[in-house]
């Protein structure tokens, strides 16, 4: 595992990142968008891959435990 695979685990988390910040902002919700920002930032202060990959799913699946309606 080297560094190309961190750049496309790092691209993936994103966009998807990139995919919750607009739904969160067409949806008014600041989780949605504050988790968008998180995992289209997070990438560029980690490069451990394995660290990588949990704090991805880990902010990838936080919108799934967390409701944005209070």
């Amino acid at each position: 595992m080297g560094d190309s695979d961190t750049f496309f685990w790092g691209l993936m988390f994103g966009a998807v990142g990139g995919a919750y910040f607009i739904y969160g902002k067409n949806q008014r919700n600041i989780i949605m968008m504050g988790l968008g920002i998180m995992l289209c930032v997070f990438p560029y202060f980690i490069s451990n891959l394995v660290l990588l990959l949990v704090v991805g799913i880990a902010l990838t699946l936080v919108p799934f435990f967390v409701s944005g309606n209070g």
